[in-house]
């Protein structure tokens, strides 16, 4: 029973993501446990276990290919390393095993499916909680929405921007839309209908309490107090690394040819001195990426806190207001939410039918099964091959017998002679 999976469209041996694609990956438990279980057949771990020790994943390697690298090594070069974009995945079971050999060929038609939905999920959908702001804010407080709403539309356009930079041409042929025109929604919402809904929040120090919307608030300030002195802590020990690691690369210098690599000229003319000098390089570029990295984490923390206070302070001047009435201010706020709640599910939906478009298209020839199972018996070939050599023998025992009647019948009549 075989099934061989060709991988290509995205790199040879390389996920998306550039990671390396492992044989192994096909054979991970939740993929033999989910395939069992869609054949309807026991799943234990037991089972598990002895179909992932039947299975064998070997690459396919062209014969073209083989033929290339044979004509290199012939003349005296060595061939790169070549990575296959075809496997060939087998499964080897006793003759004597509780699985017909209808139900491994589906077995591993399951896997392949199963395996095929895992790289979709992980490659081909929108990131987790994508599109799920008014999910979460069923259970906030008004003063809640504007960092649960703004977090979630500044990720929804980092989204678009990244897709934007992959994609630049790409049109969905569903929404007729460019991922460079969902971005232009995309802002829009965000300066037209979430900054209506929050302006009216905010404008009016709306809260269902507004005594413990101030100790909410207090809590995150000093959060992010403890979070800032953590970071600013992380940047001066970076700033001090790179500070050293820039007064040390002063001291080096080029290394030049010494008189031992003069007297071979096919020897490289690097000398330890430059090899120092270089990894001293890399050392500063890496200190000064991370010294980059710390310092903006140091930002976006202190300008969180800072918003973090304005709001206080603004629901700091309503907090003697906790006895007016709000209902007309809540019934507006109410009515804007349901307006920008479908202007969202109308632009989140655009966004997710659009890259549902896109992956297709990329990925669409990603994973594909070139050879549907196969099943057959290891007794077959032996059965063959005796049945081959019996009719070579009968046929050759055929010849010698007649050979043997001819020569007979000479010599008798020689010796009648």
């Amino acid at each position: 029973m075989r099934v061989a999976f060709a991988f290509s469209g995205f790199g040879r041996g390389e996920y998306p993501d550039h990671s390396k694609f492992q044989p192994d990956d096909l054979l991970a438990p939740d993929i033999i446990a989910e395939a069992l279980k869609r054949q309807g057949l026991e799943a234990t771990s037991g089972i598990q276990g002895k179909v992932r020790a039947a299975l064998d994943i070997e690459g396919i390697i062209p014969a073209n290919v083989t033929k290339d690298r044979d004509r290199l090594r012939a003349a005296g070069q060595t061939p790169a390393p070549y990575i296959p974009d075809e496997y060939l995945v087998t499964l080897t079971l006793p003759r004597k095993t509780m699985f017909s050999s209808r139900q491994c060929e589906l077995l591993l038609g399951e896997i392949a499916t199963v395996f095929t939905e895992k790289f979709r999920r992980n490659y081909g959908d929108t990131p987790a909680g994508f599109g799920s702001a008014f999910d979460s804010l069923r259970k906030a407080d008004y003063f809640e929405y504007d960092l649960l709403l703004s977090a979630d539309i500044q990720n929804v356009i980092s989204f678009l921007n990244q897709q934007q930079d992959i994609a630049k041409t790409f049109r969905s042929p569903t929404t007729n839309l460019t991922f460079s025109d969902l971005l232009s929604q995309a802002k829009l919402f965000l300066q037209i209908r979430l900054s209506e809904t929050l302006g009216l929040i905010r404008q009016n120090g709306l809260s269902s309490n507004r005594s413990i919307a101030v100790e909410k608030m207090n809590y995150n300030i000093r959060r992010l107090n403890d979070a800032e002195q953590e970071a600013i802590e992380e940047q001066k020990v970076v700033d001090d690394l790179l500070a050293k690691t820039q007064a040390r690369s002063e001291n080096y210098v080029l290394g030049i040819k010494s008189q031992a690599t003069q007297l071979r000229p096919e020897a490289p003319i690097l000398d330890q001195g430059l090899i120092d000098s270089l990894l001293e390089n890399d050392a500063s570029n890496f200190l000064v990426h991370k010294a980059l990295e710390a310092g903006l984490a140091v930002k976006r923390i202190q300008s969180e806190k800072i918003q973090l206070l304005e709001r206080r302070k603004e629901m700091d001047a309503f907090l003697n207001k906790n006895g007016d009435d709000q209902t007309a201010v809540i019934a507006r706020v109410q009515q804007s939410l349901a307006e920008m709640e479908r202007a969202y599910d109308e632009l989140i939906s655009n966004i997710r039918i659009t890259y549902s478009d896109f992956v297709r298209q990329q990925f669409a020839d990603a994973i594909r099964v070139s050879m549907a199972p196969v099943s057959g018996s290891t007794y077959r070939p032996m059965a063959i091959a005796s049945a081959v050599g019996g009719l070579i023998g009968l046929a050759l025992g055929m010849g010698l017998s007649l050979l043997g009647i001819y020569v007979g019948e000479k010599d008798v009549k020689n010796a009648g002679k």
